[in-house]
């Protein structure tokens, strides 16, 4: 009986593990309702929303760990950054504080971003450590940052610098 129970929590340790972001973004979402604010409850059922659409956008159904998640939410915050844009452009104030807002709630959720200098900083150490050389080991570099710190850094930015301090630019 004891092996039995410590199997089950071992399962719902690693369940744990998974879906904290999962967890934490519902339970958000409930204390939101009970405190009848419209705007958080609409933008985390956003996100709820997104989660379901990636994981059944394939030919089976997946179930997103946090790191998933954390990629769907920053693909809704360039989205809403996009439409903030627009929405200022065209003069419609209203319409950009709304997204102003959904970005806030969404960011919230997310790990904090690396500056330029923290960025740089771990990208040198990590190539010393996998003792990367040359243009060659760009690919094993960058799977190696994006396994590491995935929603911390911006890899558009990541990649160039990788390429500077491989010899390449």
């Amino acid at each position: 009986v004891a092996i039995a129970r410590r199997g089950r929590g071992a399962i719902q340790d690693l369940k744990t593990r998974s879906d904290v972001l999962r967890e934490t973004i519902n339970d958000d979402m409930k204390t939101a309702m009970k405190a009848q604010q419209p705007l958080r409850v609409s933008t985390l059922r956003l996100i709820n929303a997104a989660i379901l659409a990636r994981e059944t956008s394939g030919a089976e159904r997946q179930k997103l760990g946090d790191a998933e998640i954390v990629d769907v939410m920053q693909k809704m915050v360039k989205q809403r950054q996009e439409s903030l844009e627009i929405y200022e452009k065209a003069g419609r104030a209203e319409l950009a504080q709304k997204e102003r807002e959904e970005i806030e709630i969404i960011q919230a959720y997310l790990p904090k971003q690396m500056s330029d200098i923290e960025a740089a900083s771990a990208i040198s150490a990590l190539i010393k450590e996998l003792e990367a050389a040359t243009l060659k080991d760009m690919g094993r570099t960058m799977a190696a940052l994006k396994q590491r710190f995935s929603g911390q850094m911006d890899f558009g930015k990541a990649g160039a610098v990788v390429k500077k301090l491989l010899g390449g630019g």
